[in-house]
């Protein structure tokens, strides 16, 4: 079996899980066979450091809670980006020790929700992970997405509502490649322009 047919064996068995399992301490460490005289690949810092001078709209991705009373899930993502346009399709990468995305996988759906320049503080709300995780919806007005139910959250420039179409192996992350079923804007809320990340830091657009 190849590395994209284990994912969806690995998405199909999350769907029919029950309690989540406990996430792993720490990603596991992809190793391969180095021939002789291949240069080692850069460090972890240098290769952040380099790539964060590359700046990148900010969204949260979102999914509708379980049957059995779950709360909804979600995550600030900045690795989003559009695929095709027929079929419509959109893309997003999560990390394999992310504790949301085993929620998202189990829902089979997500609402991509592209923040404004103003809103800052709820990507902050939605970058909590591990020990820190607390109520990221708190506070944060939202409904529930028109076809997958997934939540829409209030005055964001656009959102982009999707079913889980594959998932692919990608290193230390998974992407995930969604089937678009609706979207839509908030003109109102798009002329404050839209919330960027560079270097370590948000910014605004300015035209």
């Amino acid at each position: 079996m190849g590395h994209a047919g284990m994912a969806t064996a690995a998405l199909r068995h999350l769907r029919a899980q029950g309690p989540l399992p406990s996430p792993p301490e720490a990603p596991p460490r992809m190793l391969r066979a180095v021939r002789a005289g291949e240069p080692l690949p850069p460090p972890p810092e240098e290769f952040r450091h380099a790539l964060g001078h590359f700046a990148s709209g900010v969204t949260v991705i979102t999914a509708p809670g379980g049957d059995d009373g779950e709360p909804p899930a979600g995550f600030a993502c900045q690795s989003f980006a559009s695929l095709s346009l027929e079929p419509p399709l959109v893309v997003f990468m999560v990390g394999r020790t992310s504790t949301t995305w085993p929620r998202i996988a189990r829902a089979g759906v997500f609402c991509v929700n592209i923040l404004s320049a103003q809103q800052a503080e709820i990507c902050r709300n939605f970058a909590v992970s591990g020990s820190r995780v607390r109520d990221k919806f708190s506070g944060v007005p939202y409904e529930p997405s028109p076809l997958t139910g997934s939540p829409r959250i209030g005055g964001v420039a656009a959102w982009v509502d999707c079913t889980i179409h594959a998932v692919h192996t990608g290193g230390d992350h998974l992407i995930v490649v969604g089937g678009v079923l609706a979207l839509g804007t908030d003109e109102t809320a798009a002329e404050a322009g839209p919330l960027l990340f560079h270097r370590g830091a948000f910014g605004t657009f300015e035209g």
